[in-house]
């Protein structure tokens, strides 16, 4: 129905590590050849667990947004903007939470499990408890079809669909909606139109998924269609009203397998991170004092590179024959855990190179940064206030 857009965003936690790149940067590198990418700053985000410390914030926005460029997010493909700066995130949020059920916000899982996880915080707050709402919010005001998430976030994306469902219920009911919709049938052409019908009623009747999709393909293909009599044809098929809010759908990504300094997941909690422009001296420094095999005690004893958290580095940073090499090494303590090192410090050098190249550019002059983000900010409120006036409209809201 609406054109496919990707969005996703990053809470403003200063500079990224190389658990950041691996885990969500690479992905939207890639992703913003394909669709149409939206990007932004979760600044509101951000407070909701902050909201008694913000003053770092800003900082720690300009940080990763250069963080973001250094990695090859490039702003002629993408938009980039910073949520707080496109005010309809709050209104739509403000007006989804008059519809939304309290028992909704209460079991989105990840609500009792943050409150469980930052225990020495008082999260006992409105916007806590909404933040999965004004999530939604940030979704369905871009009407974006496709969500970069891992499998942990789905229910997520589920909560904005149903927010979603609902809305187009309540106020997708235009008057005299079906005889407008029936009229809509018409313009497909007797043939098409007999397919439609026919998608409709297994899709109501028997709750055929794949009815559903072809009828979506079938009106894709047409370009005929006026946007009103195209959004009645896909709320008709779907037994609810006027689609104004678009349900999204999750773009599943791979969890991050990027190994911390102790062999754990890279996380700034475990104090275990190389940021993606860390210098060379400090990256070279922190893998050397990696912990290694413990049974390794002396240079002369053999080693198991299983035990060894270095040896998960490798399987980011060397290639096979590099790794066979230094197995055989380790095992017969050919080799000392330095020279096990050395090619992983290598191998993250040169995967920084390029980062630190495209980063000076923007430290050199931040208003190129700032300007990248006054743009973006400008595209992204272009969208949103689109949602909006059909959103106002909708409820009654849009006074002449």
């Amino acid at each position: 129905m609406y054109a496919e857009r990707v969005l996703s965003g990053m809470r403003p936690t200063g500079a990224l590590h190389l658990g950041h790149y691996h885990g969500v940067l690479k992905n939207w590198v890639e992703l913003q050849q394909e669709y149409p990418c939206l990007f932004f700053v979760a600044d509101w985000h951000a407070l909701t667990t902050q909201y008694d410390n913000p003053q770092n914030i800003e900082k720690a926005t300009w940080d990763m947004v250069i963080d973001w460029l250094a990695a090859g997010v490039d702003p002629n493909q993408a938009t980039l903007f910073i949520q707080s700066r496109v005010p309809e995130h709050a209104e739509l949020h403000l007006l989804l939470s008059m519809m939304t059920p309290l028992g909704w916000l209460e079991r989105v899982p990840t609500y009792k499990d943050q409150q469980e996880k930052l225990s020495n915080k008082d999260l006992s707050t409105y916007g806590f408890l909404g933040y999965p709402l004004l999530q939604a919010a940030d979704i369905l005001i871009y009407r974006a079809d496709k969500v970069p998430v891992g499998e942990d976030q789905v229910p997520h994306i589920e909560f904005s669909r149903e927010i979603a469902r609902r809305f187009n219920h309540l106020y997708g009911r235009e008057p005299g909606f079906e005889d407008k919709a029936r009229e809509a049938v018409k313009k497909l052409g007797s043939k098409r139109a007999r397919l439609y019908e026919e998608l409709r009623t297994r899709y109501q009747q028997e709750g055929q998924r794949e009815a559903l999709e072809q009828a979506h393909a079938v009106l894709d293909e047409i370009q005929h269609l006026s946007v009103a009599d195209r959004e009645r044809l896909f709320g008709y098929l779907e037994g609810t009203g006027k689609m104004i809010l678009a349900e999204p759908g999750a773009l599943l990504t791979e969890a991050s397998r990027m190994p911390g300094l102790d062999g754990q997941k890279m996380s700034k909690s475990y104090a275990n991170t190389i940021t993606m422009r860390e210098s060379e001296d400090s990256v070279a420094k922190k893998v050397k004092s990696m912990p290694t095999d413990t049974n390794r005690v002396r240079r002369t004893d053999p080693g198991d590179p299983a035990r060894c958290p270095v040896w998960q580095l490798h399987q980011v940073y060397t290639d096979e024959a590099t790794r066979a090499t230094l197995e055989q090494g380790c095992r017969t303590a050919g080799i000392g855990c330095i020279d096990c090192k050395q090619p992983v410090i290598e191998g993250i050098l040169k995967e920084q190179a390029p980062m630190r190249e495209r980063a000076q550019l923007y430290l050199d002059d931040p208003v190129l940064v700032k300007n990248i983000i006054a743009d973006g900010c400008e595209k992204a409120r272009e969208l949103a206030r689109e949602t909006m006036r059909d959103v106002r409209e909708s409820m009654g809201l849009e006074y002449h």
